[in-house]
């Protein structure tokens, strides 16, 4: 998409300091700082990487906006979760066209774009209609009007319930998403994916408890990501003095089904085979609470020199 800058056109402007504006090209508008303003006229039929000057002569450089920026400088209601994470939220769910996805705390709508931007259908549950109307107001600013068609808000409270089913993914950015978690066993199909964003571990322990609690969950683990730039000048190369550590914890379990008896637990019983010499020992026996397989005391190997 290579085509000129028209008004209705959001543009990200760059200062000689690799500030950023976020601006929306409207005729007679013009943007506004400390170093003079820009009107917005010079921009409107010029082309991505113009050069523009200030009415004090400080120079900007008109781009169209990535995901990436227009989520970092959007306007919010609620904290969003920013990039570093949207896009291992998106990896870890296996978002992609056509998937089914139950969101739940859609707040200013970050995560809501990211995952239309892949492809996927969502059904949200906000609790607070002006955080709804906001992430409805930014999904059309940036994807446009036809992402709504895949995009249904509803202001609901997930914690009572999940009405629609047959879902492929739910993703929660909730303070107790461990409470939907029995909800998410009605609404998700076999082999679906939960994802669950927390600011603190011990809410994501309570998710990993409710996974054990129900024994119909495989695969759950929890990470986080750290994000570290790097300066590089010339040959002076070094990571940069501050970096975007911690924001969240992501949680993440394959829904199995509902089931009747609850299976054996990967702690109940264990049978490998081992290959030592190229002559195969078969070892079978139960697993302790360390970790560790006990035999019986009368298993002997026979060595070779």
């Amino acid at each position: 998409m290579n085509r000129s800058f028209q008004y209705g056109d959001r543009v990200l402007l760059l200062d000689s300091k690799q500030r950023r504006y976020l601006i929306t090209l409207k005729e007679g508008g013009e943007f506004h700082s400390h170093n003079g303003f820009v009107a917005h006229s010079l921009i409107v039929d010029q082309l991505e990487g113009l050069y523009v000057k200030s009415t004090k002569a400080s120079p900007y450089t008109a781009l169209r906006p990535t995901l990436e920026d227009f989520v970092v400088e959007m306007p919010r209601g609620a904290q969003v979760i920013y990039p570093k994470d949207l896009a291992p939220i998106c990896m870890l769910a296996d978002i992609g066209p056509g998937v089914r996805v139950f969101e739940s705390g859609v707040g200013s709508g970050a995560l809501s774009m990211t995952m239309l931007r892949y492809g996927a259908e969502i059904t949200g549950y906000e609790l607070r209609e002006d955080f709804a109307n906001r992430a409805t107001t930014n999904v059309r600013s940036f994807l446009g009007e036809d992402a709504l068609s895949r995009y249904h808000v509803q202001i609901r409270d997930a914690y009572d319930g999940i009405d629609e089913s047959d879902f492929d993914r739910v993703v929660l950015d909730l303070p107790e998403p461990w409470n939907v978690v029995p909800h998410a066993e009605k609404a998700l199909r076999r082999g679906g994916i939960l994802v669950a964003y927390t600011p603190s571990i011990t809410q994501a322990a309570q998710v990993r408890e409710a996974f054990a609690r129900s024994r119909a969950w495989n695969g759950a683990r929890t990470l986080e990501v750290l994000h570290r730039g790097w300066h590089i000048e010339g040959q002076a190369v070094r990571p940069d003095h501050r970096m975007v550590a911690h924001t969240g914890f992501l949680t993440t379990a394959r829904f199995l089904g509902a089931r009747e008896t609850a299976p054996e637990t990967a702690f109940d019983s264990v049978s490998e085979t081992i290959v030592v010499d190229d002559a195969d020992i078969e070892l079978s026996g139960d697993l302790d609470g360390n970790g560790e397989t006990s035999h019986d005391s009368e298993t002997s190997h026979d060595t070779t020199d």
